[in-house]
């Protein structure tokens, strides 16, 4: 098509240096649009994947947070070091299920309401860790069945939901045991299981923290997709 404009020009007696001085800027500026949308579209696709990387690593990082928390509350549940004291000039200590002195270990078994209480919220706050734990693993997973049901904001309300089910329990233990249990053992202390439910409820809490910042991110960048 150039070929023939210009023997057209040429023939006619045109000054066919106008239209060879025409031609190469036009091609110019096709080229520098197409150039200036790869630009943009590698700058898009970059600070895409970036945001993406963050969220992925919000969702880490509180996954990581929930399975230890879970296994700390697991652990803190089971074990019988929530508290140690001095009866009868032995050592002593005691959990949410057993008693231990001179080295033998009885079960609990009288019904106190605050034990019972303490044990409920524990073993409620271990399930809702453990399906915020099954919720987030789903998040970095794809199913067109849940794509109306965001699971990053399911596992984070699951995760506050193990926070506040812990601090209650923790809470009505602490309360109860500084009250009436170390007025009736002069020396006394809480132990490292205790110390262990203080814990998994921090690693819980900010798991959930993790979860809504991606799901938040997740919100931003669908807005941000929707809106060009």
């Amino acid at each position: 098509m150039l070929n023939y404009t210009a023997i057209v020009a040429f023939d006619e007696g045109h000054d066919i240096s106008s239209l060879c001085t025409h031609i190469p800027l036009s091609l110019t500026t096709q080229k520098g649009y197409e150039g200036e949308l790869t630009e943009d579209s590698s700058i898009r696709y970059t600070v895409a994947t970036a945001a993406s990387l963050r969220m992925y690593s919000f969702m880490g990082g509180g996954l990581f947070c929930a399975i230890v928390g879970n296994i700390l509350l697991v652990v803190s549940t089971a074990t019988d070091y929530w508290m140690q004291y001095r009866l009868s000039g032995s050592f002593a200590h005691q959990g949410l299920w057993r008693y231990c002195m001179s080295g033998k270990c009885y079960m609990q078994t009288d019904s106190i309401a605050y034990w019972n209480a303490t044990r409920a919220f524990m073993i409620l706050s271990g399930m809702s860790c453990f399906g915020g734990i099954i919720a987030g693993i789903l998040s970095f997973a794809h199913f067109s069945a849940f794509e109306k049901f965001n699971r990053s904001f399911a596992a984070g309300i699951m995760f506050f939901i193990s926070t506040l089910f812990v601090m209650l329990a923790m809470a009505i233990y602490t309360g109860v045991t500084v009250n009436f249990l170390g007025k009736r053992f002069g020396d006394w202390r809480f132990s490292w299981s205790y110390i262990m439910g203080w814990v998994a409820l921090l690693m819980t809490f900010f798991a959930g923290i993790f979860y809504m910042c991606a799901y938040r991110m997740h919100e931003c960048r669908r807005g941000g997709g929707s809106g060009r």
